[in-house]
């Protein structure tokens, strides 16, 4: 992502990510895009965020350069910085740096777990201005035409200290995502994994059981991710009940009170 040399075919996603729409999000982001406006997408974890940006970047033909943002990440990891090589002292662009110069879309995933600090930078992009000051260098990155910024978090998960400040938020259009319906949820993972549709159907009820657990002893419930790792074992041939505690029930909890209601809810659907 650091070598400047590589062209942005590089960052083109050649064949379709699989993406069921919940709603009409997909028009909507299009209509962003011509724009060029900024969007912020916000959801519980594995819901599909990352899967969306990457099935509309597909769709629009534009490259994507992802940025899984964390707590040590400084705005020098976004811009660039100088590093020193056997030739001497030389710049070399961050992934920011990057997808504005070549007309990429930006995806900064998880955006609040980087420092707040580093997320002021992103703000000269999210205006009318478009540009990109690199203060170390001395120059003013006017974004490529073409180029457009996107954030993912999950509202639900963060603490006060790690939301996003109002007037970050204010530069953006946003999307809501959630979970998909059950139905819909079913067909995913029939599609991701080549299980049965009854297969299907019960692990999602099992999801459901969980997510009413939310704000009840769990932070998080099971996502379509980890119903898709289910049935993935049990496609591969794992006992659903064994292919459940590990990909739904281990993962999420130590609870011992939550483990037996989980432990519950997948002997009873898969007796």
């Amino acid at each position: 992502m650091n070598d400047p040399t590589l062209h942005s075919q590089s960052y083109l996603i050649r064949s379709e990510p699989y993406y069921q729409p919940h709603g009409n999000e997909v028009e909507l982001f299009a209509a962003a895009y011509r724009k060029r406006l900024p969007v912020m997408v916000k959801g519980p974890t594995g819901c599909g965020k990352s899967r969306f940006i990457e099935f509309m970047a597909w769709k629009l033909g534009k490259p994507l350069i992802t940025v899984a943002c964390n707590e040590d990440m400084t705005a020098s990891d976004l811009v660039g910085r100088y590093l020193l090589d056997a030739h001497g002292t030389r710049w070399i662009d961050g992934p920011l740096t990057t997808a504005a110069r070549m007309g990429a879309i930006c995806y900064l995933d998880e955006v609040v777990e980087a420092r707040q600090d580093t997320t002021v930078v992103i703000h000269p992009l999210t205006d009318h201005r478009r540009v990109l000051p690199l203060d170390k260098k001395g120059e003013l990155v006017q974004a490529h035409p073409d180029f457009q910024l996107v954030i993912s978090y999950n509202p639900g998960y963060q603490s006060l200290m790690k939301d996003l400040k109002p007037s970050t938020k204010q530069r953006f259009t946003a999307f809501d995502f959630d979970y998909p319906a059950p139905e819909l949820e079913a067909s995913i993972l029939e599609k991701e994994a080549g299980v049965a549709a009854e297969i299907a159907g019960q692990l999602v009820k099992i999801g459901a059981v969980a997510r009413r657990l939310k704000g009840h002893g769990l932070d998080e419930g099971i996502s379509t991710r980890l119903l898709v790792y289910a049935a993935s074992l049990i496609e591969d041939g794992v006992a659903p009940q064994d292919a459940c505690r590990m990909a739904l029930a281990a993962p999420i909890t130590d609870d011992a009170d939550i483990r037996a209601t989980l432990e519950h809810a997948i002997r009873s659907t898969f007796a």
